[in-house]
């Protein structure tokens, strides 16, 4: 605990300390709990976009094996050109938004690839997508989790550490200088009745 001074100013500045305390707590707490909600919301939506993808994937391997040419497709025809994002704000987190993405798709030949090439584009391009969006919720999930580190280091530090020890210090002094103004009361009395008898001692021997 560090040395503090024993005085008025300083109990008034403890007292002072200890109001800022309290009053942020309840404000660093909800902070708390509100990103600890956004994180499991975030990774609910995730493990929604990857169940899809999946789902998409199944669907995608079987449509393609009805037509008995697996070898047909190239998944490297269907290319990322542009991933567009927003940004959002989360408790004061800057975060960022997945809003689409532009594709490329390889030149091929029309009359040696099968009718269903250009579906089968499309429905990679949808799985792109799904991964492109999973990733975006997972970096918004890494942005979110370092603030609600700090966050709850700040939380427990206040509860733990200073409004405890700020409590301490108020005690502590007040404990002093009520001990300070008992005994100056008491100094008082005996100075009074130490001027008391000398004065009764003076008027006795004037009256002598």
């Amino acid at each position: 605990m560090a040395t503090i001074k024993l005085t008025k100013n300083e109990l008034k500045a403890q007292k002072d300390a200890l109001k800022m305390y309290q009053r942020y707590l309840p404000t660093l707490t909800l902070k708390k709990q509100q990103l600890q909600s956004e994180i499991r919301a975030i990774e609910i939506r995730a493990n929604e976009v990857r169940a899809k993808r999946k789902a998409l994937e199944a669907e995608f391997t079987r449509w393609i094996a009805v037509f008995g040419e697996e070898d047909a497709f190239d998944p490297s025809m269907v290319k990322v050109s542009n991933i567009r994002k927003g940004v959002g704000n989360i408790a004061g987190v800057t975060i960022p938004v997945y809003e689409g993405a532009d594709f490329t798709r390889g030149d091929y030949d029309l009359y040696s690839k099968p009718l269903w090439i250009d579906l089968a584009a499309d429905r990679m391009e949808k799985a792109l997508s799904y991964d492109l969006e999973a990733d975006v919720l997972d970096e918004q999930v890494r942005l979110l989790n370092i603030e609600l580190r700090v966050t709850t280091q700040r939380v427990n530090l206040f509860e733990k550490v200073k409004i405890p020890e700020t409590k301490a210090n108020i005690k502590r002094i007040s404990v002093y200088l009520g001990d300070q103004q008992v005994a100056a009361v008491v100094r008082g009395k005996i100075s009074k009745k130490n001027l008391e008898n000398v004065s009764k001692k003076i008027t006795e021997e004037t009256q002598e």
